[in-house]
C-alpha cells in the first residue's frame, strides 16, 4: 500500500509540473501588470480544467512506460465520470479527485491490458488501442455507481475540508507539520494535492491553491506559512551547518549548502537540504516539521495570505505580491524564522555533536563531478554503487530523486552514493530505492538510461571482457516461444538498451534452458532472473517475464545454483506460465548480453517462432 500511494505521489508530480506555467500565464496577463487578456484567459484555462489535466497526468505516470495511450484514457476515463454522474445527480462534482480517480484506473488498465492479443477480427482494437476501450467501460459502471453513492462521500469530504479551514491556526499547523513529516516517504505530494485543490469551494474553485488564484480573499491559508521557512527558515539551517562544519571541510560545504539554500530561496525546492540532516538527527527533522507548524499559525494568527503556482519561493513571492495579504509582514516574519532557525539549527548540532556535512568522522573526501562530461559520470557512479545495470529492475525520476527498483538492495552501497553527491539514501522496501540528488536528477535519470557503454565492462581475473577480437559467440534460445524484438518489449530499462543489448522471447512452456556453456553467475533471490557467464567474458542476463520480481520466487522453481557450471541446453528453471499470467504479468522474456560492448555487431533472430537450441543471438567482435 505504502508503495502504491507513492507512485500516486509520483504521478501527481506531472500535473502539478504545469501548475506554473498557469500561474505565470494568469499573473502577467492581468492588469496590474501587463495587462494582456488572452494571456490571461490562458492561464486561467489551465486552472479552469484541472481535474482533465490530473486525470491525463496520473494516468500517464502510473503507466509501465509513460506512454500517451494512458493519458488519453485518462481523459476519457474522466469526461465518462464526469458526465455519467452529473446525468444520474447534477449535484455531484467529482472535480478534482474524480481526475485522479479516472487517472489511476486509466494507468492501472494500460498496464494490465497494453499488449493484449485479440482474435484476428477485432485485431485492430488490440493492444494500446483496447485501453481506452475499456477504461470507458469501466468508467460506465463506476459512474453508475457513483452517482447514487457519491454524494454522501463528497459531503464527508467536504465536512472534513472546512472542519480544517474553520480550525484556523490549528488546521494549518497540523497541515504544516504532517506536510513535512511525511516527506521521507514521499506521501506529503498526496497531502498537499488534497489541500490545495480539494478542500474549500469558491465560484466553483476547489482547494487552497486554485481559490487563492480565483480570488478568494480567505484562499491562501495553507501556504502563507511556508514562505518564512522556504526562504528564510532552511538557508538559515544551511549557513548553521556550514559554520558548524570541521574548519577545513567549511568551504566545500559552503558551495555545497550555497547552492541548496539559493535554490530553496528562490524556488521553494527544499528536500536536498532535508535530506542532509533527515537521517543523520531525526530530532533535529522533528524540530524543523514543528517550527514549519508554528510558521503556518504565526502567519495565521497575524491575518498573512499568500499563495504560490509552484513552491514557496521568491519567485512566487514577488509574483503574487499584489495578490497577497500583508506580504511585507510575512517577508518580516520570515527574517524572524531565519534567526530562529539559525540558533536552533547550531546549537543542536554542536551541543548534539551530530554529523551534519562537514562533521563527520569519515575522512573519506566527496568526489566532484564537472565539465561537460559531468551527469555521465555521476550517472557511471551511481549505476556502480547500486550493483551495476543487472540489479536494477527500473529507473525513474521525480523532481529531486532518483526512483528505482532493485532486483538485490543489500548490493546498494550507500556510503559511495553520497560520496559522489546524493544527498540521501532511502531504501524504501526490499525493491524500492530512492536517491535524493536535487534539481539535477532530471540529466542524471537520462544518463543512466542512456548510458551503455559502462554497462557489465568485462570479467575479473584476467579473463578477457566481451569485446575481445576476433570472436564470434551464439546464443541459443533458452525457452520455447515467439521472439518479440527488445525494442517491444513493454519496460523502458530494457527497450531503450539502457540494460544491454539483445533480444526477448514471449514462451509458451514453463523451461528455462541455458543458452550457452558457461558459469552462474547469479540467480536472484526471487529466482525470476539468471546471470550466465561465458568463458570468453560475455555476461548473459536472463529475465522471466516483466515485473516478476514482484512475485517473491512464487511459481518459480530453479535448478541450478551461483556458482554452478552449465552446458548449453541444460535446464535452469521452471516456471508456470499460465499462473503467472492469471497473476497480471507480461511473460515477455528478455535476454540481454549486459556488457555488450560498441565495437561488437550484435545479430538477433528475426521475429518467430523458436524452439530450445534453436539459433537466436550472435555477437562478433
Amino acid at each position: 500500500m505504502l508503495n502504491f500511494l507513492q507512485r500516486i505521489g509520483k504521478a501527481l508530480m506531472l500535473p502539478i509540473a504545469t501548475l506554473p506555467a498557469a500561474a505565470l500565464l494568469m499573473r502577467l496577463g492581468q492588469d496590474d501588470l501587463l495587462g494582456i487578456p488572452f494571456m490571461a484567459a490562458s492561464g486561467s484555462a489551465l486552472f479552469d480544467n484541472l481535474p482533465l489535466i490530473f486525470a491525463i497526468g496520473v494516468a500517464i505516470g502510473l503507466s509501465k512506460d509513460g506512454n500517451g495511450a494512458a493519458g488519453l484514457a485518462g481523459a476519457i476515463g474522466f469526461l465518462v465520470l464526469q458526465e455519467g454522474t452529473t446525468a444520474i445527480n447534477e449535484n455531484i462534482d467529482m472535480a478534482f479527485l474524480g481526475g485522479i480517480i479516472s487517472g489511476i484506473i486509466a494507468g492501472l488498465l494500460y498496464n494490465r491490458f497494453h499488449d493484449i492479443k485479440l482474435p484476428n477480427w477485432l485485431g485492430f482494437f488490440g493492444g494500446r488501442r483496447f485501453v481506452p476501450i475499456v477504461t470507458a467501460g469501466t468508467m460506465v459502471i463506476l459512474a453508475g455507481i457513483f452517482g447514487y453513492v457519491w454524494l454522501p462521500i463528497q459531503s464527508f469530504i467536504d465536512s472534513i475540508g472546512l472542519w480544517i479551514i474553520d480550525a484556523g491556526a490549528l488546521g494549518v499547523g497540523v497541515y504544516g507539520f504532517l506536510n513535512r513529516l511525511l516527506i521521507p516517504i514521499g506521501l506529503h505530494h498526496v497531502l498537499n494535492s488534497l489541500v490545495w485543490f480539494e478542500f474549500g469551494s469558491f465560484e466553483g474553485a476547489t482547494g487552497d491553491l486554485d481559490r487563492f488564484f480565483a480570488g478568494d480573499p480567505t484562499a491562501g491559508i495553507f501556504m502563507a506559512g511556508m514562505f518564512p521557512v522556504m526562504m528564510f527558515g532552511l538557508p538559515a539551517a544551511c549557513l548553521a551547518m556550514i559554520l558548524a562544519a570541521k574548519p577545513e571541510k567549511r568551504a566545500q560545504v559552503g558551495g555545497l549548502l550555497g547552492g541548496l539554500a539559493l535554490t530553496s530561496f528562490l524556488t521553494g525546492i527544499t528536500e536536498p537540504i532535508e535530506f542532509s540532516f533527515m537521517f543523520i538527527s531525526p530530532l533535529l527533522y522533528v524540530t524543523h516539521a514543528l517550527l514549519t507548524a508554528i510558521s503556518m499559525v504565526v502567519t495565521n494568527l497575524a491575518g498573512t495570505l499568500h499563495g504560490f503556482g509552484f513552491s514557496a519561493g521568491a519567485i512566487d513571492y514577488f509574483l503574487n505580491f499584489s495578490l497577497a495579504t500583508k506580504p511585507l509582514l510575512l517577508a518580516g516574519i520570515g527574517l524572524i524564522f531565519s534567526v530562529i532557525y539559525f540558533i536552533v539549527f547550531y546549537a543542536m548540532i554542536k551541543g548534539l555533536d551530530l554529523k551534519t556535512p562537514g562533521r563527520e568522522d569519515d575522512e573519506e573526501e566527496a568526489i566532484v563531478h564537472e565539465g561537460d562530461d559531468k551527469y555521465n559520470s555521476m550517472a557511471k557512479e551511481y549505476v556502480a554503487a547500486i550493483g551495476g545495470y543487472d540489479n536494477i529492475q527500473a529507473i525513474d525520476n521525480c523532481v529531486t530523486r532518483l526512483r528505482l527498483q532493485m532486483n538485490d538492495m543489500n548490493r546498494v552501497d550507500e556510503a559511495r552514493l553520497k560520496q559522489n553527491g546524493a544527498k540521501g539514501v532511502m531504501k524504501v522496501d526490499n525493491r524500492n530505492l530512492q536517491i535524493i540528488i536535487g534539481t539535477e536528477v532530471e540529466f542524471i535519470a537520462d544518463a543512466m538510461r542512456n548510458n551503455q557503454s559502462n554497462v557489465g565492462g568485462g570479467s575479473k581475473n584476467g579473463s578477457h571482457g566481451a569485446g575481445s577480437v576476433n570472436k564470434e559467440t551464439t546464443l541459443t534460445s533458452p525457452l520455447k516461444g515467439t521472439v518479440l524484438p527488445l525494442q517491444e518489449v513493454n519496460d523502458a530499462a530494457f527497450s531503450t538498451e539502457a540494460l544491454g543489448k539483445g533480444t526477448a522471447i514471449v514462451p509458451t512452456d514453463g523451461k528455462l534452458y541455458a543458452p550457452t556453456a558457461g558459469t552462474v553467475s547469479t540467480v536472484f533471490p526471487t529466482k525470476h532472473a539468471y546471470g550466465i557467464t561465458t568463458a570468453d567474458g560475455v555476461e548473459i542476463l536472463l529475465h522471466i517475464g516483466l515485473n516478476t520480481v514482484e512475485l517473491n520466487g512464487q511459481f518459480f522453481t530453479p535448478h541450478v545454483a551461483q556458482g554452478n557450471t552449465v552446458q548449453e541446453g541444460q535446464l535452469l528453471a521452471e516456471f508456470d506460465v499460465n499462473r503467472i499470467k492469471e497473476a497480471g504479468y507480461d511473460m515477455s522474456t528478455p535476454v540481454i548480453i549486459t556488457n555488450a560492448e560498441d565495437n561488437q555487431e550484435i545479430y538477433s533472430s528475426a521475429e518467430g517462432e523458436r524452439q530450445p537450441g534453436d539459433s537466436l543471438i550472435k555477437i562478433k567482435s
